[in-house]
């Protein structure tokens, strides 16, 4: 069994295409075909069932993948660690980021990493902080950005605080209430708010506060981005409630101070089995010791 066969198979597990999966490995077709088949006949099983439509994992294949990529994985961590050694930084950084992180430039820390460590392959990834600390645990990226209410922490992961916020509330300028200088989650009960899913991160720190004050609300408008909140706060029909640190760079709504506002913390987390060195390096660049966690 041989990495690159596996790479073949997770190329073609991605795509649902032999074809796709070759021009995405710069192989011809034949040639990946052929390796993907003698991997089957060591495995004594086939790993996709093939029809003139679609190509899909076989049950035996859902069972090779996760492990193949684990494989693949290690690999890759090995060569990095064996550069590291030799003082070049190289293999992959994945980055994790909740929509409103506010503690850091993320675009310009990135850059500021790439033009250090060209040779690591850098990516993106946006999601809820449960998500990506999930994924930071089981080893799928490599660091990841969270907010959580003050009243939580990461868990199965280590983390390092960044930044303690509290949210304001964002409403159009139309809005009755944009011409107050401060309200309170009593004055806010009665609004149509939009919101994150339930159960996120970004949607608990508001929950647990209204809760805490006895109060109801209705979030009418459940979103995944930050833009689209801000585009549904514009047509003045419903409020939000974003961290103060985030709320500047919006632009075109009024921001209003909540006396009795929910908190939050952004994190940066990493696993708990440590860093890789692409990790250590981008801890490097935001200047975090990688013995300060809690």
């Amino acid at each position: 069994m041989e990495l690159q066969q596996m790479r073949y198979v997770l190329a073609v597990a991605e795509t649902n295409s032999f074809t796709r999966a070759a021009k995405q490995c710069l192989v011809v077709q034949s040639a990946l075909s052929h390796q993907i088949a003698r991997l089957e006949r060591e495995l004594g099983a086939r790993l996709f069932e093939r029809t003139s439509r679609r190509v899909r994992l076989t049950a035996a294949g859902r069972a090779f993948l996760p492990e193949a990529r684990q494989c693949l994985d290690a690999a890759e961590r090995a060569a990095a660690r064996v550069a590291a050694e030799v003082g070049e930084i190289r293999g992959r950084l994945t980055v994790g980021v909740i929509p409103t992180v506010a503690a850091v430039d993320i675009p310009a820390v990135l850059h500021e990493f790439h033009q250090r460590h060209q040779q690591v392959r850098i990516g993106l990834k946006v999601g809820a902080s449960a998500d990506l600390a999930e994924q930071v645990e089981r080893g799928a990226m490599e660091v990841a950005f969270l907010g959580l209410p003050a009243t939580a922490h990461p868990r199965g992961v280590r983390a390092h605080e960044l930044a303690r916020d509290r949210l304001v509330a964002v409403v159009a300028p139309g809005h009755p209430l944009a011409g107050e200088r401060e309200v309170d989650l009593q004055r806010l009960a009665d609004e149509s708010f939009v919101d994150f899913p339930a159960k996120t991160a970004g949607r608990l720190q508001s929950d647990q506060a209204f809760a805490a004050a006895g109060l109801p609300r209705e979030v009418a408008f459940e979103v995944t981005t930050a833009d689209l909140m801000l585009r549904l706060v514009l047509q003045g029909f419903c409020v939000g409630l974003l961290p103060s640190a985030y709320t500047p760079q919006l632009g075109g709504v009024i921001t209003i101070p909540v006396t009795d506002a929910p908190a939050r913390v952004e994190y940066l987390v990493w696993p708990r089995l440590g860093l890789t060195p692409a990790a250590a390096a981008f801890l490097d660049v935001l200047d975090i010791p990688a013995s300060d966690v809690t």
